[in-house]
């Protein structure tokens, strides 16, 4: 899967995105452990990119984009409080990413359609996998 390196950028950059309003609540912070486990990083890294984040590494798998693009939708419908300061830098994460401006819209379009603006994975993938068709 990832080295390090990009385990911990991928983990820095949620990190990033989830100190949007200067502190992380108890539920982001919970689910960017869990993300921290999965990655197999240790709590004493985690902790320090808390304080210290780290710099970002551009993923080459279109896959692997997707899937780092899809935690931090989940991480940003966490408290369900989806501001369009969010949107926007989620927004602008995606395009850097590489991904579609059109496959982004239209994720956030089902986004919000949904009463619990959750994405379920297999919609996700589906709509990304359109700009590759």
């Amino acid at each position: 899967m990832h080295n390090r390196e990009e385990k911990l950028s991928l983990l820095s950059e949620m990190i990033a995105f989830a100190k949007k309003d200067d502190n992380i609540k108890s539920i982001e912070y919970n689910f960017l452990l869990d993300v921290a486990k999965q990655l197999n990083i240790p709590k004493i890294d985690f902790d320090y990119l808390i304080d210290a984040p780290d710099t970002y590494i551009h993923l080459k798998s279109h896959s692997e984009r997707i899937v780092q693009f899809y935690r931090l939708v989940l991480l940003m419908s966490m408290d369900q409080e989806i501001t369009s300061i969010e949107i926007v830098k989620l927004h602008n994460i995606g395009l850097r990413m590489g991904l579609s401006h059109e496959s982004i819209n239209r994720m956030f379009e089902l986004m919000n359609s949904l009463p619990n603006k959750i994405v379920p994975p297999d919609f996700l993938i589906d709509i990304f996998k359109v700009q590759y068709n």
